[in-house]
């Protein structure tokens, strides 16, 4: 079943200033360590940030809270499989909303998918519950 659907499109171009002009300011409080790793080797820096930036909003938005209710940026994370497939970590507060939104007897899964055409970077998360099988019998 599907607990929660979220959708954001981010400028690139708007992060790209935001990046400039508060630099590792900006990073810290919005991105975890691995995504700023991630997002500064890239050819478009601006623009993975951007796609991150939207996910989070989007996940919020999936959550039901938006950014409100003590949510924080980083308790929302992008990272990716080795196949390039975009995952997202849920900790803190996000990770307890996301527990107390699960009925029992199933677990969550956080489907994000992202895109970018310059000047857009736009994210999709769709929280899914699925049962959880039963042991033994």
């Amino acid at each position: 079943m599907i607990l929660g659907i979220g959708t954001d499109l981010a400028n690139i171009e708007r992060v790209g200033r935001t990046l400039e002009r508060f630099g590792d300011r900006f990073r810290n409080r919005v991105f975890t360590e691995v995504e700023q790793r991630k997002a500064e080797r890239r050819a478009d820096v601006a623009g993975t940030y951007a796609k991150r930036w939207a996910a989070k909003e989007a996940c919020s938005k999936a959550l039901g809270t938006g950014l409100r209710m003590g949510i924080a940026w980083k308790d929302m994370a992008v990272a990716n499989l080795a196949t390039g497939q975009p995952v997202m970590h849920l900790t803190g507060w996000a990770a307890e909303r996301l527990a107390a939104m699960t009925p029992p007897g199933h677990e969550a899964i956080v489907h994000v998918s992202l895109t970018d055409d310059h000047p857009w970077a736009q994210a999709f998360v769709v929280i899914e519950a699925r049962p959880v099988a039963r042991q033994g019998g």
